[in-house]
């Protein structure tokens, strides 16, 4: 029997979530009754459209909000358009790989900014909102990396290690207030964007797609599967409900045993 959370009368706002995790998130807290505003940096028919079908799917308000993540002013204008923030998804993430003697200035700059200084600047702009409305969920999308590392990824390991530190610091801040601060820690997961990556590395390796999948992309996860977008979105939901009202300052995994090892 599936578990079913109450997130009626909750506003929640998901940076980067026109697509993949953050689209997933939506969609389950959509389900669980929360309004839900999509964020990401453009601005298209297709994007709105998303919000539409969440709403007619689920009953619930939805909308979407341009907002670059790049940009900490307009982080904060996100939240302040959005008008109210009882539960605050941070997910909007970049990547880049390439060694740190060769890594580019800018795609430096850029990932830490979106990665990292982004849930900083949402973060200060909710956590206002919550204090008036009594209640409230900062949940920060961090990553197995956020624990662990891998050569060649060093903007985004350190970006999503500083979500830790971040995410715990917030929960100290709010430990006596009905305010709650986590993290979630993904490993592999089958977005539309990992899913198109098959193709090209089946061909790159010469093997079929399920050895390519465990051989090659899952090595690292010992479960020799993907996790998914609305496991992503359940384990948000949880953190949201009342049986997480003491879960705060910590992360929960969702990699398949990768951190295990």
């Amino acid at each position: 029997m599936a578990l079913t959370y109450d997130l009626s009368g909750k506003t929640a706002i998901i940076t980067g979530s026109n697509s993949g995790i953050g689209l997933g998130i939506a969609q389950q807290l959509a389900q669980a009754g929360a309004d839900v505003v999509l964020n990401s940096f453009t601005d298209r028919k297709e994007d709105h459209a998303l919000a539409e079908e969440i709403a007619n799917v689920t009953g619930v308000k939805a909308r979407y909000i341009k907002a670059d993540m790049s940009k900490g002013e307009e982080c904060r204008k996100l939240i302040e358009e959005a008008g109210a923030c009882d539960i605050l998804i941070n997910n909007a993430g970049i990547q880049h790989v390439e060694p740190i003697d060769k890594f580019p200035t800018e795609k430096w700059d850029a990932i830490i900014a979106i990665n990292l200084s982004s849930a900083f600047h949402t973060t200060a702009a909710a956590l206002p909102m919550m204090r008036k409305a009594g209640w409230g969920r900062v949940i920060n999308i961090s990553s197995a990396h956020g624990l662990t590392a891998s050569p060649y990824k060093s903007a985004y390991i350190a970006a999503k290690h500083g979500i830790i530190g971040l995410t715990k610091t917030t929960a100290l801040e709010t430990a006596e207030e009905p305010i709650t601060a986590n993290a979630i820690c993904p490993g592999y997961v089958l977005t539309p964007l990992v899913e198109s990556q098959i193709p090209d590395t089946m061909k790159e390796y010469d093997m079929g797609r399920e050895e390519v999948i465990k051989n090659v992309m899952l090595k690292r996860q010992p479960s020799k599967e993907f996790a998914t977008v609305e496991q992503m979105g359940g384990t948000a939901a949880f953190l949201c409900s009342a049986a997480a009202d003491q879960i705060t300052g910590t992360h929960i995994s969702v990699d398949g045993g990768w951190t295990a090892l």
